[in-house]
């Protein structure tokens, strides 16, 4: 609930002295150049993930504190959508790369900020279920026809609404299936169109089975 707040008391500072229409131009820019950022960081992330040297350094790690710094990447967009953050503080520990499942969480944050319209509402929850502990990244958004959810973690593949947005890579959850490969942990995608999108990321780690 405390970082909800924090982003909302964000706010304050959009308060500028501009009329109704320079206010949305620079909003509108200001969204764009976050955009831009993103779309590097994914390729290079995409390139160092082809490179033996990607290094994944399994950490007794704080949750809560990774989902958090996410969250903070995100705040400013958080404001300029004006998308409410409903939080549930996550006090758990996990084994895992912290850097690597920051990314992770920082792209699902990316598409529930994209494919949610202005005053939606983002939810982080997590769920136990037997051994396996679950975060969930819940949105309102416009959510993905059913016929696509089976191929989402395909590299490229962008589905319907994302053709309709024009500017998607497909390459997002592409990245996040495979980094959790390679951390060994779990994600899932539940969504219905005009109702919204689950995400769930399962951080017990599974056993590697030698073929």
């Amino acid at each position: 609930a405390a970082l909800g707040v924090l982003i909302q008391s964000g706010e304050e500072l959009e308060e500028v002295q501009e009329s109704p229409k320079a206010q949305e131009l620079t909003r509108s820019m200001k969204m764009e150049v976050f955009r831009i950022e993103q779309y590097v960081d994914m390729v290079l992330t995409y390139l160092r993930m082809g490179s033996a040297t990607s290094d994944y350094a399994f950490r007794i790690c704080s949750l809560e504190e990774i989902v958090r710094q996410a969250v903070r990447k995100y705040s400013q967009m958080f404001i300029l959508k004006k998308i409410r953050l409903e939080y549930q503080a996550v006090n758990q520990n996990v084994i895992t790369d912290k850097k690597w499942l920051c990314f992770v969480i920082e792209q699902i944050l990316s598409n529930a900020l994209k494919y949610t319209e202005k005053g939606g509402t983002i939810q982080i929850f997590t769920k136990q279920e037997s051994n396996q502990l679950w975060l969930v990244i819940e949105d309102n958004g416009i959510g993905i026809w059913e016929e696509d959810l089976p191929r989402v973690f395909e590299r490229g593949f962008t589905g319907y609404n994302g053709r309709a947005d024009k500017k998607s890579t497909g390459i997002g959850l592409y990245l996040c299936k495979k980094v959790m490969g390679r951390l060994r942990h779990q994600i899932r995608i539940e969504s219905k169109v005009g109702v919204g999108t689950q995400v769930f990321l399962g951080l017990a780690r599974e056993e590697l089975h030698p073929e």
